[in-house]
Formats: structure tokens, C-alpha cells, sequence
């Protein structure tokens, strides 16, 4: 899935780069039964009140309704396209089973459209393919795996963004060691399920949009620098030039003070702490040795 460039015919194709990608399916119309409506809130929450800035507009977008749980069992299901997903940077896998149902999941990296995968609770040596779903227990160590569960039935909470994917270290009693895309050591359940290989699309992060109407296509609005702004509208802002008083050489905050790098948000209290072997920063939780 390699980055192209376009001849610098206008001022916004000088800068653009997107991702091309290999075999997608782009002509084809979602899944009806698997689409629903999608409300959009504009980053305001039922006061009207905006709580989250710089999201509004955009093209009009329905919802894929996604199989995180794989709750199909021993039913062969054979891809028959991998989709543009406009709600998410990764792209879907259209999979059509036995019993003529046909679900949505996430693509991963390598998997091919005719392909035919499975999700069980049994496995052999030579089940372990892109795009097979099992509990943790039955998957070897090192594997790289995706769409994790937190909690056995919930469905699928870990490694959902494009190229991401989880290192299953190993399996101890009823505990599996991961080993997140932030570099945190946790547990999970062993019992949780995961589907083997990485989510696709990696090259995602490596697009530049080139112009600001793409921004705005995908319902981002203009995002002003606090440094920017007069000191009546930011906490960094004022000061002649780039100032020691203002300008963003003191500490950098959001609107309402709080800081903005190096400022912890995690709850001391919080329950999935006694799970954390070795935090994303390399440290050990408090308490331990």
C-alpha cells in the first residue's frame, strides 16, 4: 500500500500525498443490511454546549456495523471485498459464511479478497493465518496479534487503528501478557479472543491531505494555536513576537489551564492498574518492586 504524489498541476496537488492502496474495492457500495444511520453532533454534547472543538461538517457518512465479538464459530467465511471505511483509518473485510450471513471486520494486513478464515475455539498448527480469531490461550507466543478483547465477550477494545497490532508475550494460568502498541506490559484474560496478524492500511499515518478542504471533507474545522490567540482568549497567548511572557515559552495549557505535555491523567485509583505490568514510559506501577 505505497504513498503517491501528484504532478504539481495546482497549488494543492504540489503537497499531496495519499495512500494507494493494493486491491480495495473502491466502486463498490457498502453492505446495505450492514449500514445504519449516523448522527452527527458538531462536538456538542445534549446542552448544545460545545465540548469538543474543531469538529463540525463534512460529508454525509453511514455507519459499517462491525463483527468485533467474531461470534460465528467454526463456519468457514470467504472475503468477498475489503471496503473503504470512512468512520475509522482502518478498511473492512466483507465476509460472506456458509449459512449465507455476511459480516464486517477489520482488514488485516495481507488478506486477500477470495480468501476463506474461521473463528474457533480449537486450533491446530497450521490455523494460525491472517485473519483467523482465537482465544489468547490457543495462540502461540511472539504472534502478532489485533482486535483484542479487555474482557472475554465484550468484543474487541484493543489494536482497532490502522497498522496497529499487539505482541502476545505469553500465557500464565488464566492471564495472557501483552505487550500494547505504547510498549505497556498488561494483562488480559486468556480467555479473551484476538485475531492473528496486523490491522492494515499501516501507511495511514504517512498521507498528507494537502490542502485544507480535505480537512474539511472529513468534518475537521480550523484548529488555532493557543501561542497565536490574544492572552483574552488563551493562556499562551499575547507577548510581542514569540515573548518570555507569552508567545508559548511558558508552560504550554489548554484553555482552561490544564497542562498539555508531560501532565499525567491517568486516576491513581483507577481498577485496570493491578493489570499493568511495565506503564508506556517504562515504569512500574506504584507498589511495585
Amino acid at each position: 500500500m505505497p504513498i503517491h504524489s501528484f504532478r504539481p498541476l495546482t497549488p494543492s496537488g504540489r503537497f499531496t500525498s495519499l495512500n494507494k492502496v493494493v486491491g480495495l474495492i473502491s466502486t463498490k457500495q457498502p453492505e446495505r443490511s450492514l449500514t445504519e444511520a449516523k448522527h452527527r453532533t458538531g462536538g456538542r454534547n445534549n446542552n448544545g454546549r460545545n465540548t469538543s472543538r474543531h469538529r463540525g461538517g463534512g460529508h454525509k457518512q453511514r455507519y459499517r456495523i462491525i463483527d468485533f465479538k467474531r461470534s460465528i464459530l467454526d463456519m468457514p467465511a470467504k472475503v468477498q471485498a475489503i471496503e473503504y471505511d470512512p468512520n475509522r483509518t482502518a478498511h473492512l473485510a466483507l465476509l460472506a459464511y456458509t449459512n449465507g450471513e455476511k459480516r464486517y471486520i477489520l482488514a488485516p494486513e495481507g488478506l486477500q479478497v477470495g480468501v476463506s478464515i474461521v473463528a474457533a475455539n480449537t486450533a491446530t498448527t497450521n490455523d494460525f493465518l491472517v485473519g483467523n480469531n482465537f482465544p489468547l490461550h490457543l495462540i502461540p507466543p511472539s504472534t502478532k496479534v489485533h482486535a483484542v478483547e479487555l474482557i472475554p465477550g465484550r468484543g474487541a477494545q484493543i489494536a482497532r487503528t490502522a497498522g496497529s497490532s499487539v505482541e502476545l508475550i505469553g500465557i500464565d494460568g488464566t492471564q495472557a501478557q501483552l505487550k500494547m502498541p505504547s510498549g505497556e506490559l498488561r494483562f488480559v484474560h486468556a480467555n479473551c479472543r484476538a485475531t492473528i496478524g496486523l490491522v492494515g492500511n499501516g501507511d495511514h499515518s504517512k498521507q498528507s491531505l494537502g490542502k485544507a478542504g480535505r480537512a474539511r471533507w472529513l468534518g475537521r474545522r480550523p484548529h488555532v494555536r493557543g501561542v497565536a490567540m490574544n492572552p483574552v482568549d488563551h493562556p499562551n497567548g499575547g507577548g510581542q513576537g514569540k515573548s518570555k511572557g507569552g508567545g508559548g515559552r511558558q508552560q504550554l495549557v489548554s484553555p482552561w489551564g490544564q497542562l498539555a505535555k508531560g501532565f499525567p491523567t491517568r486516576r491513581r485509583s483507577k481498577l485496570s492498574n493491578s493489570v499493568i505490568i511495565v506503564h508506556h514510559n517504562g515504569r512500574k506501577p506504584r507498589g511495585q518492586k
